[in-house]
């Protein structure tokens, strides 16, 4: 079902003291943000940018940047070690010309009307917030729509989230009517070069 709303402000997140022996909650004291709302705030003024090992849950701080999967691991562990109720999602959207300039090339040259892609946030009640929106992320809107969207861990490793995508890929999005007649095969090939066009926008 494809999912339509518009993307919360994240001081509608709780804020709490930041306390705990957690690796992320202790890095965050010793940057000294001592409260959950700030680590947000610390965590969406970082430039946007890839990663240099997207599984390194300390790589945000490392490197002084971040990517949507690098951003929200970090604020959902810090969630999870506070126990907040905030928690991270991925979810798959059509990426298209007006969200992506450059996507057009790629819908003509696979014969696609949008690139499933993948793109991830956090969900805390009725809000779901995104940390990268306003950033330099390649993107030329938020990301409202949704066609699948799943709960995962906070630090999802990269293998694990790509073969969440594939499932949802061949079980759910490739049902569609809109993609009759697509293979799985196209359908990957489109997101690499998606992937490509998104890196080479940052």
């Amino acid at each position: 079902m494809k999912e339509d709303r518009d993307v919360d402000d994240f001081n509608n997140l709780p804020d709490t003291p930041i306390d705990g022996a957690g690796s992320i909650a202790s890095k965050f004291l010793q940057l000294g943000v001592t409260n959950f709302l700030s680590a947000c705030r610390y965590v969406y003024e970082l430039p946007y940018g890839y990663n240099s090992d997207r599984d390194d849950l300390l790589i945000l701080f490392k490197e002084g940047k971040g990517s949507c999967t690098t951003k929200h691991a970090v604020i959902a562990t810090l969630a999870q070690e506070l126990a907040l109720p905030v928690v991270k999602n991925i979810g798959i959207y059509a990426m298209t010309e007006d969200i992506v300039s450059g996507t057009q090339d790629i819908l003509n040259s696979f014969n696609l009307p949008y690139v499933p892609m993948l793109h991830c946030f956090l969900v805390y009640d009725k809000y779901r917030v995104d940390l990268t929106e306003g950033n330099h992320n390649g993107k030329n809107r938020p990301i409202n729509d949704f066609l699948h969207t799943e709960k995962v861990i906070p630090n999802i490793s990269a293998k694990d989230e790509y073969m969440l995508y594939r499932d949802a890929l061949k079980n759910r999005i490739l049902l569609r009517g809109e993609l009759k007649g697509i293979d799985i095969k196209r359908a990957l090939q489109a997101r690499e070069e998606g992937l490509h066009l998104l890196r080479s926008k940052v």
